[in-house]
């Protein structure tokens, strides 16, 4: 029932990943090539100390952009929108909700001693 995680750092991200530092508090984005062999885009909201992590590649562009998408609430749902087409992709799910057929991998976070952590 519980998941794997690795501390980013860990994965190769380095330490941009620490929750201290600036970058992350400005609710900046980081992706790399870490999980499977995909680009994951990292996401901090810090009104809820919370991490989302998903898949950075977009299928309706095909290039690796979700990282630079706009985060928004649609449908009282947590989206981040691609900034190429602007199809919205749920930060939970990963799921677009302008074509239901396509969904994003996301990936289960925590937050321990300040480092985030990724489920594999």
């Amino acid at each position: 029932a519980g998941n794997s995680y690795l501390i980013a750092e860990e994965l190769g991200i380095g330490r941009g990943f620490r929750l201290r530092d600036a970058e992350l508090l400005l609710e900046a984005f980081v992706c790399k090539e870490a999980l499977e062999g995909k680009q994951v885009a990292l996401f901090y909201l810090p009104e809820n100390d919370a991490i989302y992590a998903i898949q950075n590649y977009c299928p309706f562009s095909d290039a690796n952009v979700i990282a630079r998408g706009i985060i928004g609430d649609l449908k009282g749902k947590l989206v981040v929108a691609s900034p190429i087409y602007k199809q919205h992709f749920c930060l939970t799910t990963g799921e677009c909700l302008e074509d239901n057929t396509v969904k994003l991998g996301v990936f289960d976070t925590k937050i321990e001693d300040d480092h985030i952590h990724i489920a594999l």
